[in-house]
């Protein structure tokens, strides 16, 4: 068995760490300039270049991150190592890119060493660190400033762990920003997401569904709505007239006829499609995305979809295609 001691040491040490980045965190909420960072975004906009982000350590694993998401969000971005900058690597940097630099002391040696060359080539530098008059603030025309009112956070106040959390912060500020200006919309999202659970569930319906799918006419007799749905596998069938849809027939459905029937006395091999299917079904159009389809899906508490083009059906989603897909 753990010792209890060991056990509250472990509780005020990860408070410690939670309690460091909440109060940063706290603080930024209340300080952080939107008008900066707007005018930040307008520099961006106005480029033809790329984000080039670049920090050392903990830092420069941070701006990855950021860079990640950047480029996934509609803005071309790329990571400059600062040490592999300064023997070659700069002449990546065209002069139609901006640099956003990261540095928690705002001193790191290789970023600041890299400051001149920067700045010599007339390329605008932003800088996230939590020390705005550092080296790197005072070199930077935009700083996206944080606070460690609790420090790092760390038993030894050494390790990287508040100040990580508000440099990923200021990024997913910062892209959040652009991706608003930039009027970044979800299949624009989808372009740069095609594969994973991400990627399917911004699929179009169009590419899920089935474009044959089973049909009867509204004079079908209820063996014949049976046959359809055994050979259609998907647990229905639309209701067609003249390419028109009219309705859909669930098992459900089929249930609640010969339950009506019983009750009645009638004959149920006598009804007629029409009689017992259900009218005004949901539709969706084969542009929308799979995640809008099963998000319809799941509200109403049914299991397809009839699909259609420019307000005709032209197939069925069902929500096995979701799963199958990884939409759902």
């Amino acid at each position: 068995m753990k010792d209890e001691n060991e056990g509250a040491g472990a509780l005020a040490v990860g408070n410690a760490v939670l309690d460091a980045a909440r109060f940063a965190l706290s603080e930024l909420r209340e300080s952080w300039d939107p008008r900066t960072v707007d005018d930040w975004v307008g520099m961006v906009m106005g480029r033809s270049g790329r984000v080039v982000l670049t920090g050392m350590g903990k830092s420069g694993l941070v701006a990855q991150k950021i860079v990640a998401t950047l480029a996934s969000t509609g803005s071309p971005s790329l990571f400059l190592h600062p040490a592999e900058a300064l023997h070659g690597d700069l002449g990546m940097v065209t002069p139609q890119d901006s640099i956003l630099a990261l540095s928690n002391s705002g001193e790191s040696e290789e970023v600041v060493r890299l400051l001149p060359s920067l700045l010599r080539l007339g390329i605008p530098l932003a800088a996230i660190t939590s020390r705005p008059e550092s080296s790197l603030g005072r070199a930077a025309t935009w700083t996206f400033s944080y606070r460690l009112a609790q420090g790092e956070g760390c038993p030894l106040d050494l390790a990287p762990m508040a100040s990580t959390t508000l440099q990923l912060v200021w990024g997913d500020l910062l892209a959040s920003s652009l991706m608003a200006r930039r009027g970044f919309t979800r299949d624009l999202f989808a372009l740069n997401h095609p594969a994973g659970s991400i990627g399917a569930k911004l699929m179009k319906v169009g590419a899920l569904m089935h474009e044959s799918w089973p049909r009867v006419s509204a004079a079908a007799s209820l063996t014949e709505v049976l046959k359809t749905m055994t050979e259609g596998r998907l647990g229905m069938t639309t209701v067609m007239e003249n390419n028109n849809l009219t309705g859909v027939i669930t098992d459900g459905d089929i249930r609640r006829a010969l339950e009506r029937a019983e009750r009645q006395g009638a004959n149920p091999l006598e009804l007629s499609a029409a009689q017992f299917m259900s009218r005004n079904p949901i539709t969706i159009d084969e542009d929308a995305l799979a995640l809008d389809a099963a998000g319809n899906m799941e509200a109403r508490k049914i299991t397809f979809l009839v699909v259609t083009h420019q307000g005709a059906p032209c197939g069925v989603i069902h929500i096995h295609d979701l799963l199958t897909s990884k939409v759902l």
